[in-house]
């Protein structure tokens, strides 16, 4: 399968909130980051998606390309933000490098304020900028990810 259609399949998949296809497409050693989860490496990444990933996310992607081992796509995604009930529409560009037919770097990038002062409200507004928020952030979406795994196990 050529990498193009890889990042078709895995934003098709993502569409059907078909986790368990999107991760069948991610090496083993698997390097993840985005600004929400920051780092995450092999089954942790994977098992990101395995929690994230449900019905009712409205998820659109364009602009996909590959050149060489690398490619990438815009993708958007809509959804309730559930701890708030605040409507989300997150647009992201995701870079990709591959090996040997699978990802081995997936890179999502966008912007964490705009984020969350969709997620948040006044919270996100006066706080989603700084680097304190994001780690923050980072710590509690760790934790949620641990119990999931934990759960999983």
């Amino acid at each position: 399968m050529e990498n193009k259609e890889i990042i078709i399949r895995f934003y098709e998949a993502f569409q059907k909130a078909d986790a368990k296809t999107m991760v069948s497409f991610y090496d083993d050693n698997i390097q993840f980051s985005d600004p929400a989860f920051g780092e995450l490496k092999g089954e942790r990444a994977k098992n990101m998606w395995l929690m994230l990933v449900r019905p009712g996310i409205q998820l659109s992607f364009k602009d996909v390309w590959t050149n060489g081992n690398k490619g990438g796509a815009n993708w958007q995604a809509e959804y309730v933000f559930s701890p708030t009930g605040k409507k989300v529409i997150n647009k992201i560009k995701a870079e990709f490098e591959f090996k040997d037919g699978k990802i081995l770097i997936h890179n999502d990038n966008f912007d964490l304020w705009k984020w969350s002062r969709q997620a948040l409200g006044i919270k996100g507004l006066l706080l989603g900028w700084s680097n304190f928020f994001k780690k923050a952030l980072q710590a509690k979406v760790g934790k949620q990810l641990d119990k999931f795994e934990i759960k999983k196990a």
